[in-house]
Formats: C-alpha cells, sequence, structure tokens
C-alpha cells in the first residue's frame, strides 16, 4: 500500500480535519461503525468538503531559502559548470562547490575576512595566480558571500528544526520505511502530527491539547482496545517519535529506550547553546518574560518550545529506563516562552495573574549554564522552588512525566496571526493588510477596490 501522500503531511502543516479525511478511504474496511463515526467527526469539516473549499492558513512550514542565487553568481565568476543535480538549499551542495572553487584563489574554507584573508600582490604571484587585483577581489567577494550564505543556511535549518520540534517532536525524522510498515501506525502517526502542528489561538485560555478523541480512537486500534484492533503489528518505535507517552515506550525494547533517550539528549544539548546565544542577545525580563519592542520573540519561542517538547520527552525516557535518579543531580528546567504584552494585559484584566511556573523558571538556575556545568539544579532544588510558587512539581511535569486526558474533537479555527476569523477568504484579505500582525497595518479601503 502507497502511503506516500499521507506520509508528507509529516513535513507539512495539513489541518487535522485534512487528514482525517484522507484516513477514511484508507481504514473504511477496518474500522467498526463507532470508529468511523468518530474518524467522521474530523472529517466533514475537511477543506474538500467545506462551504469554501480554501484556507487562508500556509499548509507547509515556513521554506528556508537556499543558496541558488549566490552558487550561480560564483560558478558565472569562475566560468565553471555546476552539477547539475546539485540542489543549492542543501548545505552539503553549497560546501562542496565552495572547496571545489575556494582553491582556484588560494583561499581556504571559512577564511574569509576581507582584509586578513585576502592575498596581496605577491602572495598571489607565489600562489601562481595570474589575476589583476580587481578580478581577485571580484572572486574573493563572491567566495566570501557564498559561505556566509552557507552559514546562514545553516542557521535557519537548525531554526527550522527547533519549530517543528517544538510542535510534533521527532515526527518529521521519522522515515517512510518506518511510517508505511503497518498503515494502522500511520493513521495515528499522521492524524496525531496533524493535531500537534494546529497553530497557537490569541486566547486568555488555554491552548487545544492535541491528544483529541479522534487520536485517542486510533491509538486504541493500536493497542488492541479497540472494538476492532489491527491485525498488523503496531510500529511502536515509529510512534514513540511523537508520541512519547509511558505506555508506548513500555513497549520498546531497552536499546531502543536508550537510543531514543541518547537522541534527545543530543538534540537538548545542542539547543542549550542556542538558547544561551539568544538570551546573551537579548534582554529578555526573566521574572515576567512579557515581550517588549526589540525581543527576537519569534527565535525565542520557538526555540523554548522545541526545549519543552525535548525535555518532556527526555524526562519520559528516563522513568522508562528507570533512570529517575539522574533528577537528583542534573534536573535542568522548562524555558518559558514570551507572552505579547496584550495578551498579558487580557489576563490581568479578566482576574488572571502570572503563570506561577514563570516564578520557577526565574527562580532556578538556567538550562543552558546547568548544562554548560556553570551551575548546579538538583530535584530537591525544583522541588523547593515549584513548593513557594504553589505547584506540585511532579504533577506540572517539571519533576515526572505530565499526564494527559481525552479532550473532544474541536473544529480547527481559520486564524490571521492568532485571531480567529470566519470566513477564509476574508482572513486572506486580513492577513495580506497586516492586520493583527503587531505590524502597521495597511487600512482596507473598499472604494478603492
Amino acid at each position: 500500500m502507497d502511503l506516500r501522500v499521507l506520509y508528507d503531511t509529516l513535513r507539512q502543516r495539513r489541518r487535522p480535519e485534512d487528514v482525517a479525511d484522507m484516513l477514511l478511504p484508507l481504514l473504511q474496511a477496518e474500522l467498526t461503525p463507532q470508529q468511523r463515526a468518530t474518524l467522521e467527526k474530523a472529517a466533514r469539516h475537511s477543506i474538500r468538503r467545506s462551504v469554501w473549499q480554501y484556507t487562508a492558513m500556509q499548509q507547509t512550514f515556513r521554506a528556508v531559502v537556499g543558496a541558488d542565487k549566490q552558487a550561480g553568481k560564483a560558478a558565472e565568476l569562475f566560468r565553471v559548470t555546476p552539477d547539475p543535480a546539485a540542489r543549492f538549499d542543501d548545505p552539503a551542495a553549497v560546501e562542496t562547490l565552495l572547496r571545489e572553487l575556494n582553491p582556484l584563489i588560494g583561499k581556504e574554507f571559512d577564511h574569509h575576512h576581507y582584509e586578513a584573508d585576502r592575498l596581496n600582490r605577491e602572495a598571489r604571484r607565489a600562489a601562481g595566480l595570474d589575476l589583476s587585483k580587481r578580478r581577485y577581489n571580484k572572486l574573493f567577494r563572491s567566495l566570501r558571500h557564498l559561505e556566509q550564505k552557507l552559514f546562514r543556511l545553516l542557521r535557519e535549518y537548525r531554526k527550522l528544526e527547533q519549530e517543528q520540534v517544538a510542535k510534533h517532536k521527532f515526527a518529521h525524522r521519522i522515515s517512510y520505511e518506518e511510517f508505511a510498515r503497518d498503515p494502522a501506525t500511520a493513521a495515528f502517526i499522521a492524524y496525531y502530527t496533524a493535531r500537534c502542528n494546529v497553530r497557537s489561538e490569541f486566547t486568555n485560555q488555554s491552548q487545544q491539547r492535541p491528544y483529541d478523541e479522534v487520536a485517542h480512537m486510533l491509538f486504541l486500534r493500536l493497542t488492541g482496545s479497540g472494538l476492532a484492533p489491527t491485525t498488523a503489528a503496531p510500529n511502536w518505535w515509529a510512534v514513540a517519535q511523537v508520541y512519547p507517552a509511558p505506555e508506548v515506550l513500555a513497549q520498546l525494547t531497552e536499546a531502543q529506550k536508550g537510543e531514543l533517550l541518547g537522541q534527545w539528549a543530543t538534540f537538548l544539548t545542542d539547543l542549550a547553546d542556542f538558547l544561551g546565544d539568544i538570551w546573551a542577545q537579548n534582554d529578555f525580563r526573566a521574572t515576567t518574560m512579557v515581550v517588549k519592542r526589540g525581543d527576537d520573540s519569534s527565535t525565542w519561542n520557538a526555540a523554548a518550545g522545541a526545549w519543552n517538547k525535548a525535555r518532556d520527552s527526555w524526562l519520559n525516557l528516563l522513568y522508562a529506563l528507570g533512570m529517575e535518579f539522574v533528577l537528583d543531580e542534573l534536573c535542568f528546567g522548562k524555558v518559558m516562552r514570551l507572552m505579547a504584552a496584550d495578551v498579558a494585559f487580557w489576563h490581568r484584566s479578566s482576574g488572571g495573574d502570572l503563570d506561577p511556573n514563570t516564578a520557577v523558571w526565574a527562580e532556578l538556575p538556567f538550562p543552558w549554564e546547568v548544562l554548560a556545568g556553570t551551575a548546579r539544579c538538583t530535584r530537591t532544588q525544583v522541588e523547593n522552588v515549584c513548593r513557594r510558587a504553589g505547584l506540585d512539581a511532579y504533577k506540572t511535569g517539571w519533576l515526572a512525566p505530565r499526564p494527559h486526558g481525552v479532550v473532544a474533537f474541536q473544529p480547527t479555527p481559520e486564524l490571521v496571526h492568532g485571531v480567529s476569523v470566519a470566513n477564509p477568504y476574508l482572513a486572506a484579505v486580513l492577513k495580506r493588510h497586516r492586520y493583527f500582525s503587531g505590524k502597521p497595518a495597511q487600512p482596507l479601503r473598499p472604494e478603492d477596490n
């Protein structure tokens, strides 16, 4: 059975309703009437069945702009023909081209300082370069621009993965072979990933939880608890990439748990350095975490979201392996996201207060300091700080896997920068005119249309 169209949704941001609509023909023969009715709750709201048959929301994660422009210019100046199969949105292809071109002007890779790394006339002559200063400088600049683009490309891919992990953990890393091994597993992963990818809404209430009644029905088919369980063997390793709940991790071998723990630990270590850099470059207020002008909130919030998802997975795996004793000596905390000032005001005006988790975050050592060894954070510290903030450290996910229930299915709202709009065509117009974006809006002028 070819599941590639369904597999492609793991790297997209398709609405859960549209994924559910794709699952109906795939699972139709295997579902009980009750299960089909549950899946229909979501599928009936798909774009295909809607009155509008359109959504203004992007159906993919943001695209990283490749180095085609810089690579093409460098190849033109050096009078070489790049490999036709090379894709210059791939950092490896860009680096290969650079390592091919750099020696042609006696330049080393990653040495592109315009004053310190250029060759003077004597050095060019010694290197056998019969080039005028003007020609040499032009070639050097083209490689400098290409190298700078390569490093920006690497950083943007790093940020893109953080944005993906913040939504759906490691779903985007699942191979097609693992995904397609069992259709029932594929169905759960695709729908649950789509639920995880739902955008945040501008609200002073909690956001939608991804594990809804449709996801629960699809999961029960894997465990054999459904009315008509699948006959194939569920691929628990694939499920654990996106849903590392205790009951899923219990199905893995010790070696698989250890491998997954290592992957999350590596991701956290790399992300801690990134968070530390962003923190140092900004002037965030740890005690309130309310965004102010000049704060790089987009980068920070994506990284913070990725950190918390990764930390949850790491914590789940520690408990699954019986290694929670690690927390006695190494217990880095959560990272708080920045909140928009208008949302913070809305919370206060409606009788709310600062999230007590923010007080815990502000009092504990920063996670990047803990992982760097410049600060210490233990289980006892976290317990004491949570107690002072009025939180149960175990029930709120600071020291133990956070439990969750099953929520009712809710249709995905049409959002413009987090604000729900009933008509998707109106949403497209509002987005085009920058309404709700936090930037100066371009007023709608019906008389000019």
